[in-house]
Protein backbone atom coordinates (compact mmCIF):
# COMPACT_ATOMS: atom_id res chain seq x y z
CA UNK A 1 0.00 0.00 0.00
CA UNK A 2 1.36 3.54 -1.15
CA UNK A 3 0.75 6.63 -0.63
CA UNK A 4 -0.31 7.93 -3.66
CA UNK A 5 -3.17 5.17 -3.78
CA UNK A 6 -4.64 8.11 -1.12
CA UNK A 7 -3.76 10.88 -3.29
CA UNK A 8 -5.36 9.55 -6.19
CA UNK A 9 -8.80 8.37 -4.00
CA UNK A 10 -8.64 12.42 -2.90
CA UNK A 11 -8.61 13.58 -6.34
CA UNK A 12 -11.60 11.30 -7.43
CA UNK A 13 -13.24 12.40 -4.42
CA UNK A 14 -12.41 16.14 -4.19
CA UNK A 15 -10.48 17.45 -7.19
CA UNK A 16 -7.53 17.44 -4.99
CA UNK A 17 -4.36 17.53 -6.43
CA UNK A 18 -1.49 16.67 -4.14
CA UNK A 19 0.97 18.67 -5.51
CA UNK A 20 -0.90 21.73 -4.56
CA UNK A 21 -0.93 20.94 -0.39
CA UNK A 22 2.05 18.35 -0.51
CA UNK A 23 2.23 14.90 -0.06
CA UNK A 24 3.48 15.48 3.60
CA UNK A 25 0.10 16.87 4.15
CA UNK A 26 -1.61 13.89 3.10
CA UNK A 27 0.40 11.35 4.85
CA UNK A 28 0.13 13.43 7.91
CA UNK A 29 -3.84 13.15 7.56
CA UNK A 30 -3.64 9.20 6.73
CA UNK A 31 -1.57 8.97 9.73
CA UNK A 32 -3.67 11.03 12.05
CA UNK A 33 -6.63 9.26 10.84
CA UNK A 34 -4.94 5.40 11.30
CA UNK A 35 -4.23 6.50 14.68
CA UNK A 36 -7.96 7.15 15.83
CA UNK A 37 -9.05 4.53 13.93
CA UNK A 38 -6.69 2.52 15.98
CA UNK A 39 -5.54 0.41 12.89
CA UNK A 40 -2.06 -1.04 12.70
CA UNK A 41 -0.90 -0.26 9.09
CA UNK A 42 -1.90 1.39 6.20
CA UNK A 43 -3.88 -1.61 4.27
CA UNK A 44 -6.01 -1.89 7.13
CA UNK A 45 -7.34 1.70 7.00
CA UNK A 46 -7.26 1.87 3.13
CA UNK A 47 -9.55 -1.28 3.05
CA UNK A 48 -11.59 0.95 5.67
CA UNK A 49 -11.91 4.38 3.71
CA UNK A 50 -12.45 2.06 0.02
CA UNK A 51 -15.87 1.28 1.80
CA UNK A 52 -16.94 3.38 4.64
CA UNK A 53 -18.08 6.66 3.35
CA UNK A 54 -18.14 8.19 6.79
CA UNK A 55 -14.53 7.94 7.14
CA UNK A 56 -13.48 9.19 3.72
CA UNK A 57 -15.56 12.19 4.76
CA UNK A 58 -13.25 12.25 8.06
CA UNK A 59 -10.16 12.11 5.66
CA UNK A 60 -11.15 15.10 3.16
CA UNK A 61 -12.04 16.82 7.61
CA UNK A 62 -8.53 15.64 7.56
CA UNK A 63 -6.84 17.22 4.74
CA UNK A 64 -8.29 20.20 4.65
CA UNK A 65 -7.18 23.36 6.49
CA UNK A 66 -9.19 26.38 6.98
CA UNK A 67 -7.20 29.84 6.34
CA UNK A 68 -9.71 32.64 6.26
CA UNK A 69 -10.33 36.28 7.82
CA UNK A 70 -13.00 38.76 7.76
CA UNK A 71 -12.88 40.69 4.66
CA UNK A 72 -10.22 38.99 2.91
CA UNK A 73 -9.35 40.77 0.34
CA UNK A 74 -11.15 43.62 1.06
CA UNK A 75 -11.62 45.21 -2.50
CA UNK A 76 -13.70 42.44 -2.93
CA UNK A 77 -16.45 43.34 -0.72
CA UNK A 78 -15.97 47.16 -1.59
CA UNK A 79 -16.34 46.01 -5.13
CA UNK A 80 -19.84 43.92 -4.67
CA UNK A 81 -21.44 47.16 -2.47
CA UNK A 82 -20.66 49.34 -5.81
CA UNK A 83 -21.65 46.72 -8.05
CA UNK A 84 -25.18 46.24 -6.29
CA UNK A 85 -25.48 49.63 -5.83
CA UNK A 86 -24.89 50.66 -9.30
CA UNK A 87 -26.51 48.00 -11.46
CA UNK A 88 -29.03 45.99 -9.05
CA UNK A 89 -30.49 49.12 -7.07
CA UNK A 90 -31.46 50.78 -9.80
CA UNK A 91 -33.04 48.06 -11.45
CA UNK A 92 -36.67 47.21 -12.26
CA UNK A 93 -36.17 43.77 -10.54
CA UNK A 94 -37.64 43.19 -7.57
CA UNK A 95 -36.35 39.57 -6.96
CA UNK A 96 -33.89 39.16 -3.95
CA UNK A 97 -30.35 39.37 -4.78
CA UNK A 98 -28.76 35.24 -4.88
CA UNK A 99 -24.93 35.14 -3.65
CA UNK A 100 -23.32 32.12 -3.28
CA UNK A 101 -19.90 31.80 -0.91
CA UNK A 102 -17.79 28.65 -2.17
CA UNK A 103 -15.98 27.41 -0.39
CA UNK A 104 -17.81 28.73 2.76
CA UNK A 105 -14.79 27.32 4.95
CA UNK A 106 -15.47 28.73 8.77
CA UNK A 107 -17.93 31.38 7.74
CA UNK A 108 -15.71 34.42 7.74
CA UNK A 109 -16.35 35.42 3.91
CA UNK A 110 -20.48 34.40 3.75
CA UNK A 111 -20.39 36.61 6.80
CA UNK A 112 -18.30 39.84 5.19
CA UNK A 113 -20.76 39.48 2.39
CA UNK A 114 -23.55 40.25 4.65
CA UNK A 115 -21.98 42.85 6.08
CA UNK A 116 -21.30 44.87 3.04
CA UNK A 117 -24.85 44.58 1.84
CA UNK A 118 -25.85 45.90 5.01
CA UNK A 119 -23.47 48.76 4.75
CA UNK A 120 -24.58 49.10 1.01
CA UNK A 121 -27.84 49.98 2.23
CA UNK A 122 -29.73 46.85 1.65
CA UNK A 123 -32.35 45.37 3.68
CA UNK A 124 -32.64 40.91 4.91
CA UNK A 125 -35.86 40.74 2.66
CA UNK A 126 -33.36 41.71 -0.62
CA UNK A 127 -30.95 38.90 -1.09
CA UNK A 128 -29.68 35.87 0.38
CA UNK A 129 -26.18 34.12 0.70
CA UNK A 130 -26.04 30.45 0.00
CA UNK A 131 -22.75 29.38 1.47
CA UNK A 132 -21.23 25.40 0.65
CA UNK A 133 -18.39 23.83 2.15
CA UNK A 134 -16.84 20.41 1.87
CA UNK A 135 -15.81 19.77 6.12
CA UNK A 136 -18.93 19.55 8.65
CA UNK A 137 -16.55 21.14 10.83
CA UNK A 138 -15.78 24.45 8.94
CA UNK A 139 -19.68 24.19 9.05
CA UNK A 140 -20.09 23.91 12.26
CA UNK A 141 -17.80 26.47 13.59
CA UNK A 142 -19.71 28.82 11.11
CA UNK A 143 -23.26 28.26 12.18
CA UNK A 144 -21.83 28.94 15.68
CA UNK A 145 -20.62 32.33 14.79
CA UNK A 146 -17.88 33.08 17.53
CA UNK A 147 -14.75 33.67 16.25
CA UNK A 148 -11.38 34.73 17.86
CA UNK A 149 -8.62 36.95 17.02
CA UNK A 150 -7.13 35.27 14.40
CA UNK A 151 -10.25 35.87 12.18
CA UNK A 152 -9.81 40.02 12.36
CA UNK A 153 -7.26 41.22 10.50
CA UNK A 154 -5.26 44.36 9.56
CA UNK A 155 -6.70 47.97 10.66
CA UNK A 156 -10.13 48.66 9.31
CA UNK A 157 -12.24 46.49 12.09
CA UNK A 158 -15.00 48.96 12.24
CA UNK A 159 -17.13 46.18 11.37
CA UNK A 160 -16.77 44.59 14.49
CA UNK A 161 -18.07 47.42 16.97
CA UNK A 162 -21.56 47.23 14.39
CA UNK A 163 -21.93 43.15 14.45
CA UNK A 164 -20.23 41.65 16.73
CA UNK A 165 -20.24 41.16 20.48
CA UNK A 166 -17.05 40.31 22.86
CA UNK A 167 -17.60 37.38 25.13
CA UNK A 168 -15.51 35.51 27.11
CA UNK A 169 -15.25 32.58 24.17
CA UNK A 170 -14.41 35.63 21.47
CA UNK A 171 -16.40 37.77 19.34
CA UNK A 172 -20.58 36.61 18.53
CA UNK A 173 -21.92 37.70 15.50
CA UNK A 174 -25.05 39.28 15.63
CA UNK A 175 -28.40 37.25 14.40
CA UNK A 176 -29.41 40.17 12.27
CA UNK A 177 -26.23 39.05 10.15
CA UNK A 178 -26.31 34.99 10.96
CA UNK A 179 -29.74 34.83 9.91
CA UNK A 180 -29.19 35.85 6.37
CA UNK A 181 -26.24 33.33 5.51
CA UNK A 182 -27.25 29.63 5.16
CA UNK A 183 -24.65 26.99 5.43
CA UNK A 184 -24.69 23.61 3.64
CA UNK A 185 -22.44 20.35 3.15
CA UNK A 186 -21.62 20.27 -0.63
CA UNK A 187 -18.79 18.59 -2.49
CA UNK A 188 -18.19 20.67 -6.49
CA UNK A 189 -17.35 18.00 -8.02
CA UNK A 190 -20.91 15.76 -6.91
CA UNK A 191 -23.22 14.56 -9.64
CA UNK A 192 -25.67 16.55 -8.06
CA UNK A 193 -24.47 19.55 -6.60
CA UNK A 194 -27.25 22.54 -6.78
CA UNK A 195 -28.78 20.63 -9.96
CA UNK A 196 -31.91 22.03 -8.83
CA UNK A 197 -31.19 25.54 -7.71
CA UNK A 198 -31.95 28.86 -9.25
CA UNK A 199 -28.45 30.04 -10.76
CA UNK A 200 -26.53 33.11 -9.00
CA UNK A 201 -26.40 36.74 -9.07
CA UNK A 202 -22.83 36.57 -7.70
CA UNK A 203 -20.65 33.97 -6.41
CA UNK A 204 -17.42 34.11 -4.72
CA UNK A 205 -15.29 31.42 -5.49
CA UNK A 206 -11.94 32.16 -4.05
CA UNK A 207 -8.42 30.36 -3.40
CA UNK A 208 -10.58 27.51 -4.63
CA UNK A 209 -9.09 26.30 -8.24
CA UNK A 210 -5.19 26.62 -6.87
CA UNK A 211 -5.91 23.37 -5.33
CA UNK A 212 -7.27 21.67 -8.81
CA UNK A 213 -4.80 20.57 -12.02
CA UNK A 214 -5.46 22.06 -15.07
CA UNK A 215 -8.08 19.67 -16.19
CA UNK A 216 -9.88 19.46 -12.93
CA UNK A 217 -10.01 23.27 -13.10
CA UNK A 218 -11.66 23.17 -16.33
CA UNK A 219 -14.20 21.07 -14.70
CA UNK A 220 -14.95 23.45 -11.62
CA UNK A 221 -14.95 26.68 -14.05
CA UNK A 222 -17.31 25.03 -16.10
CA UNK A 223 -19.77 24.37 -13.05
CA UNK A 224 -19.33 27.80 -12.08
CA UNK A 225 -20.60 28.94 -15.32
CA UNK A 226 -23.37 26.87 -14.96
CA UNK A 227 -24.33 28.38 -11.54
CA UNK A 228 -23.70 32.14 -12.90
CA UNK A 229 -26.48 34.30 -14.19
CA UNK A 230 -26.08 35.23 -17.91
CA UNK A 231 -25.07 39.27 -16.50
CA UNK A 232 -23.50 37.49 -13.28
CA UNK A 233 -20.34 38.65 -10.78
CA UNK A 234 -18.12 35.73 -10.24
CA UNK A 235 -15.11 36.92 -7.67
CA UNK A 236 -11.60 34.78 -7.59
CA UNK A 237 -8.20 34.91 -5.91
CA UNK A 238 -5.50 36.85 -7.54
CA UNK A 239 -3.61 33.97 -9.33
CA UNK A 240 -6.35 32.59 -10.75
CA UNK A 241 -7.57 35.57 -13.02
CA UNK A 242 -5.47 33.56 -15.52
CA UNK A 243 -7.75 30.97 -15.64
CA UNK A 244 -11.08 32.40 -16.59
CA UNK A 245 -9.56 34.88 -18.98
CA UNK A 246 -8.85 31.19 -21.35
CA UNK A 247 -12.24 30.66 -20.72
CA UNK A 248 -15.00 32.93 -22.22
CA UNK A 249 -15.47 35.60 -19.02
CA UNK A 250 -13.95 39.32 -19.02
CA UNK A 251 -12.62 40.76 -16.05
CA UNK A 252 -14.93 43.78 -14.75
CA UNK A 253 -11.93 46.24 -14.47
CA UNK A 254 -12.20 46.82 -10.54
CA UNK A 255 -8.97 47.19 -8.79
CA UNK A 256 -7.54 44.29 -6.47
CA UNK A 257 -11.34 43.13 -7.08
CA UNK A 258 -10.38 40.27 -9.40
CA UNK A 259 -14.23 40.00 -10.62
CA UNK A 260 -15.82 38.53 -13.77
CA UNK A 261 -18.49 38.33 -15.68
CA UNK A 262 -19.27 35.76 -18.59
CA UNK A 263 -18.41 37.21 -22.24
CA UNK A 264 -21.24 38.83 -24.20
CA UNK A 265 -21.28 39.13 -27.88
CA UNK A 266 -20.27 43.15 -28.00
CA UNK A 267 -17.70 42.09 -25.41
CA UNK A 268 -15.40 40.29 -28.13
CA UNK A 269 -13.10 43.00 -28.11
CA UNK A 270 -12.32 43.14 -24.88
CA UNK A 271 -11.70 38.81 -25.52
CA UNK A 272 -9.20 39.39 -28.07
CA UNK A 273 -7.02 42.16 -26.19
CA UNK A 274 -7.24 40.27 -23.22
CA UNK A 275 -6.03 37.11 -25.33
CA UNK A 276 -3.47 39.35 -26.65
CA UNK A 277 -1.95 40.16 -24.20
CA UNK A 278 -1.43 36.87 -22.94
CA UNK A 279 -0.24 35.34 -25.73
CA UNK A 280 2.14 38.52 -25.91
CA UNK A 281 3.44 37.28 -22.14
CA UNK A 282 4.16 33.23 -23.46
CA UNK A 283 5.96 34.61 -26.36
CA UNK A 284 8.20 36.68 -24.07
CA UNK A 285 8.51 33.77 -21.75
CA UNK A 286 9.35 31.32 -24.53
CA UNK A 287 12.28 33.59 -26.08
CA UNK A 288 13.71 34.29 -22.62
CA UNK A 289 14.11 30.26 -22.12
CA UNK A 290 15.38 29.47 -26.16
CA UNK A 291 18.04 26.62 -25.50
CA UNK A 292 21.68 28.32 -26.73
CA UNK A 293 20.55 32.45 -25.91
CA UNK A 294 21.14 34.19 -22.70
CA UNK A 295 17.74 35.20 -21.36
CA UNK A 296 17.38 39.21 -21.95
CA UNK A 297 16.08 41.36 -19.25
CA UNK A 298 12.84 41.11 -18.54
CA UNK A 299 12.04 45.04 -19.41
CA UNK A 300 13.17 44.49 -23.21
CA UNK A 301 10.35 42.47 -23.80
CA UNK A 302 8.30 44.92 -21.34
CA UNK A 303 9.06 47.31 -23.83
CA UNK A 304 8.16 45.37 -26.96
CA UNK A 305 4.39 45.50 -25.27
CA UNK A 306 4.07 48.60 -24.57
CA UNK A 307 2.24 49.88 -28.30
CA UNK A 308 -0.44 46.89 -26.96
CA UNK A 309 -3.69 48.55 -27.76
CA UNK A 310 -5.13 51.09 -25.25
CA UNK A 311 -2.15 50.68 -22.56
CA UNK A 312 -3.49 52.65 -20.01
CA UNK A 313 -0.83 55.75 -19.29
CA UNK A 314 2.69 55.04 -17.81
CA UNK A 315 2.13 56.18 -14.45
CA UNK A 316 4.04 59.46 -14.14
CA UNK A 317 7.20 60.03 -11.66
CA UNK A 318 5.31 62.44 -9.17
CA UNK A 319 2.55 59.90 -8.67
CA UNK A 320 2.83 58.01 -4.83
CA UNK A 321 4.38 54.66 -5.17
CA UNK A 322 0.68 52.97 -3.58
CA UNK A 323 -0.88 54.49 -7.07
CA UNK A 324 1.82 52.69 -9.31
CA UNK A 325 0.98 49.52 -7.65
CA UNK A 326 -2.75 50.16 -7.40
CA UNK A 327 -2.63 50.68 -11.20
CA UNK A 328 -0.17 47.35 -11.45
CA UNK A 329 -2.96 44.93 -9.67
CA UNK A 330 -5.33 46.60 -11.99
CA UNK A 331 -3.65 45.87 -15.12
CA UNK A 332 -2.89 41.97 -13.65
CA UNK A 333 -6.92 41.84 -12.80
CA UNK A 334 -7.81 42.35 -16.56
CA UNK A 335 -5.27 39.99 -18.04
CA UNK A 336 -2.64 43.05 -19.37
CA UNK A 337 0.31 41.07 -17.64
CA UNK A 338 3.08 42.55 -19.90
CA UNK A 339 1.56 46.01 -19.29
CA UNK A 340 0.99 44.89 -15.18
CA UNK A 341 4.49 43.82 -14.83
CA UNK A 342 6.11 47.47 -17.39
CA UNK A 343 4.51 49.23 -14.59
CA UNK A 344 6.20 47.17 -11.95
CA UNK A 345 8.96 47.33 -13.43
CA UNK A 346 8.95 51.32 -13.50
CA UNK A 347 7.37 51.58 -10.12
CA UNK A 348 10.91 49.37 -8.88
CA UNK A 349 13.23 52.02 -10.98
CA UNK A 350 12.19 54.90 -9.86
CA UNK A 351 11.42 53.69 -5.66
CA UNK A 352 13.81 51.37 -5.39
CA UNK A 353 13.12 47.66 -4.28
CA UNK A 354 9.50 46.82 -2.97
CA UNK A 355 8.45 43.25 -1.21
CA UNK A 356 5.23 44.68 -2.75
CA UNK A 357 6.26 45.01 -6.11
CA UNK A 358 8.57 41.20 -6.62
CA UNK A 359 4.93 39.80 -4.86
CA UNK A 360 3.00 41.15 -7.76
CA UNK A 361 6.15 40.49 -10.42
CA UNK A 362 5.25 36.97 -9.06
CA UNK A 363 1.66 36.63 -9.14
CA UNK A 364 1.81 37.96 -13.13
CA UNK A 365 4.61 35.10 -13.79
CA UNK A 366 2.77 32.56 -11.83
CA UNK A 367 -0.66 33.42 -13.55
CA UNK A 368 0.49 33.05 -16.65
CA UNK A 369 2.71 29.80 -16.34
CA UNK A 370 6.34 31.30 -16.30
CA UNK A 371 6.57 29.78 -12.66
CA UNK A 372 10.65 29.92 -12.44
CA UNK A 373 10.49 33.58 -12.90
CA UNK A 374 7.56 33.95 -10.25
CA UNK A 375 9.77 31.90 -7.73
CA UNK A 376 12.67 34.01 -7.96
CA UNK A 377 10.22 36.80 -7.06
CA UNK A 378 8.63 35.32 -4.54
CA UNK A 379 12.41 34.67 -3.39
CA UNK A 380 13.00 38.62 -3.84
CA UNK A 381 9.72 39.71 -1.99
CA UNK A 382 10.57 37.19 0.87
CA UNK A 383 14.13 38.73 0.95
CA UNK A 384 12.35 42.29 1.95
CA UNK A 385 10.18 40.89 4.12
CA UNK A 386 10.76 37.41 5.46
CA UNK A 387 7.31 37.55 6.75
CA UNK A 388 5.56 38.11 3.56
CA UNK A 389 2.46 35.47 4.50
CA UNK A 390 1.00 35.50 0.86
CA UNK A 391 4.73 35.13 -0.82
CA UNK A 392 5.64 32.23 1.81
CA UNK A 393 2.23 30.46 0.35
CA UNK A 394 2.31 30.85 -3.13
CA UNK A 395 6.55 30.14 -3.01
CA UNK A 396 5.66 26.95 -0.91
CA UNK A 397 3.05 25.84 -3.70
CA UNK A 398 5.28 26.43 -6.46
CA UNK A 399 8.02 24.35 -4.69
CA UNK A 400 6.10 21.61 -3.68
CA UNK A 401 5.14 21.27 -8.16
CA UNK A 402 8.58 21.55 -9.14
CA UNK A 403 9.00 18.45 -6.67
CA UNK A 404 10.66 20.23 -3.77
CA UNK A 405 8.65 18.79 -1.05
CA UNK A 406 10.69 19.59 2.02
CA UNK A 407 11.43 23.38 0.11
CA UNK A 408 7.70 23.64 0.56
CA UNK A 409 7.06 22.19 4.08
CA UNK A 410 9.98 24.51 5.88
CA UNK A 411 7.75 27.94 3.98
CA UNK A 412 4.66 26.24 5.48
CA UNK A 413 5.84 26.52 8.88
CA UNK A 414 7.39 29.62 8.23
CA UNK A 415 4.17 30.79 7.34
CA UNK A 416 1.90 29.35 10.55
CA UNK A 417 4.79 31.05 12.67
CA UNK A 418 4.17 34.47 11.00
CA UNK A 419 0.53 33.55 11.41
CA UNK A 420 1.21 33.03 15.36
CA UNK A 421 3.04 35.59 16.00
CA UNK A 422 0.24 37.44 14.33
CA UNK A 423 -2.21 36.47 16.85
CA UNK A 424 0.30 37.21 19.20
Amino acid sequence: MVLGEFEIMLKQAMGLDAASIGSTSIERAVQERLAACKLEGLPEYWELVSTSESERQELIEAVVVSETWFFRDREAFTALARIVQEDWLTSRTQSPLRLLSLPSSTGEEAYSIVMALFDAGLTANRFRVDAIDITRRALALAERAVYGKNSFRGNQLDFRERYFEATTQGYRLSDVVRRQAQFQLGNLFAADFLSDVESYDVVFCRNLLIYFDRATQDRAITILERLLKPQGVLFVAPSETGLLLSRDFISMNLPLAFAFRKASVNSTRRRTEAATQTKLASSSRRAAMKPGTNPKPIRAFLAKASSAPESLPVVAAEEKPKIAMDQAAKLADQGRFVEAAKCCEEHLLKNGPSAQAFHLMGLVRDATGNHPEATSYYRKALYLDPDHHEALIHLAFLMEKQGSAAGAQALRERARRVEQRSKA
